[in-house]
């Protein structure tokens, strides 16, 4: 989910003869490629140019922003010291992590429930715990010391594309080597699902070999729903593999970026998209292509997190 700015525009009116001074241009920041952002691409090149380019914004869902509150905790747990890494520590820091959340983005709980006193809010409170005790069923974090929590990756590649991406946790042993852990609160995927998660795990596995020179070890999904792990170890030669094809994907979103021609793809997953009411393929019109953002030489900011 992404975080507070969309950047959203609001227009007022001016009164007649009232003069008027033109808003500074805002810098155009540079578009760099995430795990989300390149998934989005394969899936439907229409819904990485809505997501990326025009960041139109997307109501999010409960499941969603329950994610996103039991990463936070997760964040919080790890903060404190080993001992102290306890499931009754754990619940104790949701409420606090939901009204943080709130603050940084008011409208959640407006889009999410009716108010403060909306009979849905502590059932959905008391799923995140949920979620977090079957955390402590999977692991015991306090024998554990990551080196960093929600990580944020950034590197260039040869070729020119510039991969961004957060880690939710990064374990380095005294002996070097490195583990990558994400944190899933949906139930474990298959087939499609699956596959698209060791893409997100490679391509941070990828940015971590290009900025450290060590391929890790380990890469650790871990499923809360259902109390699953799945582990992957890579090498260096799938990751140069999959280096070409991240290329790949860069250089055909770059193509399209040229003219705007983001073709739709249509699959089941249409099901789910925020913007079906603007494709092609369901009768809609998408707005007019505002063109290929371009660096300037101060916009380089940390893009919303999406992952």
């Amino acid at each position: 989910m992404t975080d507070s700015a969309r950047d959203a525009i609001s227009s007022t009116g001016q009164a007649l003869g009232e003069s008027t001074v033109p808003a500074p241009r805002r810098p155009v920041r540079r578009l760099a490629l995430s795990p989300s952002r390149a998934s989005d691409f394969k899936q439907c090149p229409l819904l990485y140019r809505l997501r990326a380019v025009d960041r139109l914004p997307e109501k999010a869902t409960k499941a969603q922003v329950r994610g996103t509150l039991v990463h936070a905790v997760l964040e919080e747990l790890f903060a404190k010291p080993a001992a102290e890494r306890v499931p009754a520590t754990a619940y104790a820091l949701v409420e606090p992590a939901w009204q943080k959340l709130q603050q940084e983005r008011p409208e959640l709980a407006e889009e999410l429930f009716t108010g403060a006193e909306d009979p849905e809010q502590e059932p959905w409170l008391a799923s995140a715990r949920g979620l977090l005790d079957s955390y402590f069923g999977l692991e015991d974090p306090r024998r554990l010391q990551p080196e960093a929590c929600e990580l944020l990756v950034e590197t260039e590649l040869d070729n020119g594309v510039l991969l961004r991406g957060y880690i939710d946790r990064l374990d380095v042993a005294p002996t070097g080597e490195i583990r990558v852990v994400d944190y899933k609160t949906g139930n474990a995927p298959r087939e499609i699902g699956e596959a698209k998660a060791l893409f997100q795990m490679k391509f941070y596995a990828l940015a971590l070999w290009k900025l450290r020179g060590v391929v890790p070890r380990q890469l650790q999904l871990m499923y809360l729903a259902n109390r699953e792990t799945l582990k992957y170890a890579p090498d260096e030669a799938e990751l140069r593999r999959f280096e070409r094809l991240v290329s790949a994907i860069w250089q055909a979103i770059l193509t399209a970026g040229r003219t705007g021609d983001f073709r739709p793809s249509r699959s089941r997953l249409c099901d789910y998209c925020n913007h079906k009411a603007l494709c092609p393929e369901f009768g809609g019109t998408p707005p007019a292509y505002p063109g290929w953002p371009e660096p300037t030489a101060d916009a380089e900011t940390v893009l919303d997190r999406t992952d």
